[in-house]
C-alpha cells in the first residue's frame, strides 16, 4: 500500500470507529499534500465530517462585519484596505455610525458583529471601552467579536498596558470574543517576508490563549498562497493543534473553528510580485484550496468546526468544500471591506442564499451564533426545498 493510502486508511478506520484516534504527523500532512489524489482526500475528510457532526447539518451565521477604522501602521503588503495615519482616505467611525450598522443587523434577526480595524497609533483604551460599553447598552442581544490579536497588541503599545490587561478591560466593557484575523501564516519565516512589522506567530498565539483564559470566544484562521512550502502550511496547522490541546486542558476553551482562504492578489502591492520576469508562484486556485480544506479537517482532530470561505472562493467552491470536510459555510456578513479591497467582488449574501447552497449539496442548514450555539432554523421555503437533494449515502 502506498504511503498516502496507508495514512488515509488509518484516518478512515478512526472515522468509522474501528480504531483509536490516529493523530497525523507533520510528515503525514506533507505526504497527503504532495501525493494524495484530491478525490481520496475529500472522501476521507467527508467521512470525518460525518463522524464529528452526525445528521448532515451544516451551520451558518447571520451577522455583519464592521470596520471601525482603516488607519493602520503595520503596512502588510497583501492588504489593500489600510491607510496610513493622516491619509486623505483614512477614517475612524463614530459610535453613532457604528450603532446604525448594528441596528441594520438587528432588523434582520442577526446575532453577531465582527468588528475589526487597523492598528491605530493614537486611540486610548478608554475610547475602545466607551465604544464597546455604549454598543452593548444599545444592542444587548448582539454578540461582539472585536479586535484581532494585532489590534490588541497595538492598543497595549499605545496604553502601556499588557495585552492581558487590555483583554480583561475590553471583556469587562462587553467584548464576547476575539476574531482570528491576522494569523495569515503562523510561521515567522513567512510573516517576516510579507508583514515584517506585524508581531510574531508566538505573540499572535499568546494573545489568543490569553483571550481563551478569560473565557472569550476565539477562532483560528489561515491565509495561504504567499509562496510558502507545504511543510509551512502543515506547520501552521500543527501550531494551532498544539495550542488547542493546551487551551482545552487548561481552560476548556479553545478555538471554535478553523477558517482558511487564499491571499487576494488583484490590487495590492504583494500581488505585484506575481508580475514581470522574476515572478514566483503566488495565490491558490480552487482545487488547491479544496485540498487544504480536506487536509485541515483530517489534521486538526481537536478543532470541532471547519469553515468554508465563500467570500474569497465563491459560493460554488464553498459548496464543494462542504462535501470535503467543511461543516460550516460562514456568515451573511452584510458588509466587508478588507477582502473586497483586494479585488473580491462578492462580499455579502442573504441567509436564504446560504441555506440554498447547503440544501443543494444534499445537507441540512442549521442557524448558529458565534459560539456555535444552535438556534431554531427558519424554513428555507418551498422553492428551496424543491431543489434539495437527498443526503449523501453514509460510508
Amino acid at each position: 500500500m502506498t504511503e498516502w493510502k496507508a495514512i488515509l486508511a488509518h484516518q478512515d478506520e478512526w472515522s468509522r470507529g474501528q480504531s483509536r484516534r490516529y493523530r497525523m504527523s507533520i510528515e503525514d500532512g506533507v505526504t497527503l499534500y504532495d501525493d494524495a489524489p484530491l478525490w481520496a482526500l475529500r472522501r476521507s475528510a467527508n467521512r470525518r465530517r460525518k463522524a464529528m457532526h452526525p445528521g448532515n447539518e451544516v451551520t451558518y451565521l447571520v451577522d455583519r462585519n464592521v470596520n471601525y477604522t482603516n488607519v493602520c501602521t503595520i503596512n502588510c503588503q497583501f492588504c489593500s484596505f489600510y491607510r496610513p495615519p493622516g491619509h486623505e482616505e483614512s477614517y475612524t467611525q463614530s459610535i453613532d455610525e457604528i450603532s446604525a450598522r448594528f441596528a441594520e443587523l438587528e432588523a434582520i434577526g442577526g446575532s453577531r458583529v465582527l468588528m475589526q480595524g487597523g492598528v491605530h497609533p493614537e486611540l486610548p483604551i478608554e475610547w475602545y471601552e466607551n465604544l464597546i460599553s455604549q454598543l452593548k447598552l444599545k444592542h444587548p442581544t448582539i454578540l461582539l467579536d472585536c479586535f484581532s490579536p494585532i489590534e490588541i497588541d497595538g492598543i497595549a503599545d499605545v496604553t502601556g498596558l499588557t495585552t492581558l490587561e487590555v483583554l480583561n478591560r475590553l471583556k469587562q466593557a462587553g467584548v464576547d470574543g476575539l476574531p482570528g484575523g491576522g494569523a495569515e501564516m503562523l510561521v515567522d519565516e513567512v510573516r517576516n517576508d510579507v508583514s515584517p512589522k506585524k508581531h510574531s506567530a508566538g505573540d499572535w498565539m499568546r494573545i489568543m490563549q490569553e483571550a481563551q483564559s478569560l473565557g472569550l470566544t476565539t477562532s483560528a484562521t489561515n491565509v495561504i498562497g504567499f509562496g510558502e512550502t507545504m511543510e509551512q502550511r502543515i506547520a501552521h496547522m500543527d501550531f494551532v493543534r498544539n495550542s488547542q490541546d493546551e487551551a482545552i486542558e487548561k481552560w476548556q476553551n479553545g478555538f471554535t473553528s478553523f477558517i482558511s482562504w487564499p491571499v487576494q492578489l488583484e490590487v495590492n502591492s504583494f500581488g505585484k510580485r506575481n508580475r514581470g520576469q522574476n515572478r514566483i508562484v503566488l495565490g491558490v486556485g480552487a482545487s488547491e484550496y479544496l485540498r487544504h480544506v480536506s487536509i485541515s479537517r483530517l489534521f486538526l482532530d481537536n478543532v470541532e468546526h471547519i469553515q468554508a470561505s465563500w467570500p474569497t472562493m465563491g459560493l460554488e467552491v464553498a459548496q464543494i468544500a462542504l462535501l470535503g470536510g467543511a461543516d460550516d459555510i460562514g456568515s451573511t456578513m452584510m458588509e466587508e471591506n478588507v477582502v473586497s479591497a483586494s479585488g473580491t467582488t462578492r462580499v455579502k449574501v442573504s441567509a436564504e442564499e446560504l441555506q440554498n447552497v447547503i440544501i443543494r449539496a444534499g445537507l441540512k442548514p442549521r442557524l448558529r451564533d458565534s459560539k456555535y450555539s444552535l438556534f431554531e432554523t427558519p424554513p428555507a421555503g418551498e422553492e428551496l426545498s424543491e431543489l434539495a437533494c437527498p443526503p449523501p449515502t453514509q460510508s
